[in-house]
């Protein structure tokens, strides 16, 4: 755009200058504003590549239910 463009046309009605004030305020608004931040996605413990490399099973009372359990 040069400076004899317009940044911003009415099409249709006649708005007035408080009109024109808001929508220009309304539009420099969205394009200033930050996006908001993601959060870090919360990864689910039995999803963990980290359970693929486990300590080695010991026999005994409740093995076989420890086995299956995170960490």
């Amino acid at each position: 755009m040069t400076a004899d463009q317009p940044l911003l046309r009415v099409v249709k009605g006649t708005p007035d200058d408080h009109e024109l004030a808001a929508l220009t305020a309304v539009i420099a608004g969205l394009t200033s504003a930050t996006p908001a931040e993601d959060k870090p996605a919360v990864r689910s413990e039995w999803a963990n590549p980290a359970r693929r490399v486990r300590r080695p099973l010991h026999p005994g009372p409740g093995a076989w239910r420890a086995s299956g359990f995170p960490g």
